[in-house]
């Protein structure tokens, strides 16, 4: 696992499908359909407490959905480059993100996101949030 080809080996491809059994981390596998996030946006549209998201992203994580990188005291996921080179696994995330409740995630995130700036203390933001912030 963690290489760059995910879901190798039967062992490896049961955690990735248990992984999706939960309907939280389905939902933040819907936001970063989009692109990067910083795990404070994923708390906020989610309306997760730090510990529950970071749970939930650290399952992702070892299950080979996302990757994850440290950008001061925050951690920012993305998903794993190779899901969307797979392409089972890339159909997945495409349903995922076409669900009504993916749909309605992804509008709170937009509207949080135009409001971030005065209002979040999370610093490193990545640049696609920046981008997609001035659509």
């Amino acid at each position: 696992m963690h290489d760059d080809t995910p879901f190798t080996g039967f062992d490896n491809i049961v955690q990735a499908y248990k992984a999706l059994g939960d309907p939280t981390r389905l939902r933040i596998l819907g936001l970063l359909s989009s692109g990067e996030l910083c795990v404070c946006d994923i708390m906020a549209v989610l309306e997760l407490p730090q510990s529950t998201a970071s749970r939930h992203l650290a399952y992702l994580k070892n299950s080979d959905w996302v990757t994850g990188r440290r950008s001061g005291k925050w951690m920012h996921y993305r998903l794993h480059p190779g899901v969307q080179t797979t392409s089972v696994h890339g159909m997945i995330i495409s349903h995922i993100a076409a669900l009504n409740e993916s749909q309605s995630d992804q509008q709170k995130l937009a509207a949080y996101l135009n409001t971030k700036d005065t209002q979040s203390d999370c610093t490193g933001q990545s640049e696609h949030i920046h981008d997609e912030k001035e659509d």
